[in-house]
């Protein structure tokens, strides 16, 4: 008799029972709205099924009529490149300052005491701060996501590259490598996806830093919109908007990956 702990289902299973938590959500979210319509018509708090849909259409298909622009695609756009630029600043930054202080242990000395102290600082604490430096433009908003992801990544970066192999390192000066080669040519290639994995991880905190941006200094984006219509409990834009910022994660999270077993298919088979 098998035992149950080795039971490994296949894949058309794997991918039903994957499902079951998220159709059961889905019930137990009409049900409610049931339960909450039927004693008020009204109610704002669940809304229907077709309430949700009609938000959608309103704000996704149907164009602004103070603005023209289709709402939805506009705030979608606007926060995925504050989010692109945060991420992709926060990363170079988190590479070369990790990889350095990694490789060369006389950089390593003054800078992990004070990455390590920074990376305590709630990035949230200091938004007054980035609006009153940089502005309540868009570098201020790129600037709490970089803030916020940075010091993790540098962290990341330097701690994966002290563990990489010493024999390597020694390999590599026995055969008259110098430090920028063996930087280069040694240790970069085997950091790279491991930054991938890293920006992967903080993409969460990411997220959060956009959102409390936009909701406190913007006119428009994903974060600015969900709370201006709480004003008004539309939670039929609210939650199309929580669910669209979940698949937005889940794609860029997918698509990283992707690209990481694409770019380094070594890496993830070691893995």
């Amino acid at each position: 008799m098998q035992r149950l702990i080795n039971f490994q289902p296949g894949r058309t299973l794997k991918t039903g029972l994957g499902l079951i938590p998220f159709l059961l959500l889905l019930l137990a979210y009409q049900i409610g709205s049931d339960i909450r319509k039927a004693e008020n018509e009204q109610d704002k708090l669940l809304p229907s099924f077709e309430e949700i849909a009609d938000g959608i259409d309103r704000m996704a298909f149907q164009p602004s009529r103070r603005t023209g622009e289709y709402l939805f695609w506009q705030d979608t756009q606007s926060s995925l490149l504050r989010l692109a630029k945060g991420i992709s600043i926060a990363a170079f930054i988190g590479l070369i300052v990790g990889l350095a202080a990694g490789s060369i242990p006389i950089i390593a000395a003054p800078l992990s005491p004070f990455i390590t102290a920074i990376s305590l600082i709630p990035p949230m604490a200091i938004l007054p701060v980035l609006f009153i430096v940089f502005g309540l433009g868009e570098l201020s908003k790129v600037m709490l996501i970089v803030i916020g992801v940075c010091p993790f990544l540098i962290r990341d970066i330097l701690q994966r590259t002290q563990e990489l192999p010493r024999e390597q390192l020694v390999k590599a000066q026995t055969l008259g490598g110098n430090s920028w080669q063996i930087i280069l040519r040694v240790i970069l290639p085997q950091i790279l996806p491991r930054l991938a994995d890293a920006v992967r991880l903080s993409l969460g905190a990411a997220w959060l830093f956009l959102i409390a941006a936009e909701a406190i200094a913007s006119t428009d984006g994903l974060g600015y919109r969900i709370f201006l219509v709480r004003r008004y409990m539309s939670m039929d834009v609210i939650l199309p908007y929580v669910v669209w910022i979940t698949l937005l994660a889940f794609t860029i999270d997918w698509c990283l990956l992707k690209l990481s077993q694409k770019l380094f298919p070594w890496y993830h088979a070691e893995k």
